[in-house]
């Protein structure tokens, strides 16, 4: 990734339902138009029911495809099929907890629920993933709340030198 490439971008929907068609997939296409709205390339989009093992196959798929960021929405609270964190600390090499924190701490501004939140973002192989909440309008503020420190945290991931 030079300083003038795109980010390019996976996006993983995390939900039983739209997996099996039960309902539309609304997540997903709003993290494309924002990364797409950043100037970032989304390379694949996926949907995966609430499943520890397919969340973490996914990941890996889209990584072996290029990207350097993967945007999970869906699976971060704490229902019982809620397992994104769990699938993404079971293949990450390092957790950044400054995502999280910021991301909860700046939603429960607008929602107190926001609290309930387990989003988090880790290094998994050379891609920076970022675990979003399933509400679109959430996945989206979330991810602009964290936006600053993407580009850097990309080039990091995939082991391009930076002066930091």
């Amino acid at each position: 990734m030079s300083s003038t490439s795109p980010i390019l971008v996976g996006i993983i929907t995390v939900s039983d339902r739209a997996s099996q068609g039960i309902y539309e997939d609304l997540g997903g296409p709003a993290l494309r138009n924002a990364a797409e709205g950043y100037g970032w390339q989304v390379v694949g989009e996926v949907i995966v029911p609430d499943d520890l093992e397919r969340i973490q196959a996914a990941i890996r798929s889209l990584i072996s495809q290029g990207c350097g960021l993967v945007l999970t929405t869906g699976g971060t609270g704490v229902d019982v099929r809620d397992v994104t964190p769990e699938a993404i600390r079971g293949i990450l090499r390092v957790e950044i907890p400054g995502f999280g924190e910021l991301m909860r701490m700046r939603s429960v501004e607008i929602t107190p629920n926001a609290i309930l939140s387990r989003s988090l973002a880790a290094i998994v192989d050379t891609a920076l993933v970022i675990a979003l909440p399933g509400k679109p309008q959430g996945a989206v503020e979330c991810l602009s709340f964290v936006l600053g420190a993407i580009p850097h945290a990309v080039k990091l991931a995939q082991r391009v030198p930076t002066s930091c």
